[in-house]
């Protein structure tokens, strides 16, 4: 059983079953996807494809190519199917705790103008929703690319609910700036 407490191991496998075989192709569909809820570094992806190996749970392709280093593709083994499968039906162990800036700023924001909170929460709502835009046109991407993909289904289910969440903070700014004006 993979450690406990890395579920990136656990996404790289999802990845390789998904059909992402290489470190660069898992590497584009990380930046393209998963980094909006799961972040990933790039400098995570080799060293865990090697311990899949070591463990068992990937084998690895090599195939020279001309002028180039090896090309090396990875899939996931029956014994990582396995595995994989084992930790998605287990039960969901902690909800995830942000570091969120803005809150910990709002926090002690006694000490500062009120003007500098309202600013700080504009600047939050400007970026939520070029996030929200960015998630919208993932999501018509999906819909009108990739829908055939097996997993297409699943992939807007947790971009709705980043569209949910966004759009919750996006009125949550509302809400605060409105409530700090009358401080004022």
């Amino acid at each position: 059983m993979l450690a406990k407490e890395n579920h990136t191991q656990y996404a790289i496998l999802g990845l390789l079953k998904t059909g992402f075989h290489t470190g660069y192709s898992i590497k584009q569909m990380i930046d393209g996807s998963l980094n909006h809820f799961w972040k990933i570094s790039y400098g995570q992806i080799y060293p865990s494809l090697k311990r899949l190996e070591e463990e068992g749970y990937a084998a690895v392709k090599v195939t020279p190519q001309e002028s180039k280093p090896d090309k090396k593709e990875y899939f996931i083994t029956p014994k990582g199917e396995q595995i994989l499968k084992k930790w998605l039906q287990q039960p969901i162990q902690e909800l995830p705790i942000e570091k969120n800036e803005l809150l910990l700023k709002l926090f002690f924001s006694r000490n500062q103008d009120i003007n500098t909170s309202i600013q700080h929460l504009d600047t939050y709502q400007e970026k939520l929703i070029t996030r929200y835009n960015t998630y919208e046109g993932i999501k018509e991407m999906i819909n009108t690319q990739l829908m055939e993909e097996e997993d297409a289904p699943f992939w807007i289910i947790t971009l709705d609910y980043g569209l949910c969440m966004t759009q919750a903070e996006i009125d949550w700014c509302k809400d605060t700036k409105k409530k700090l004006v009358k401080e004022e």
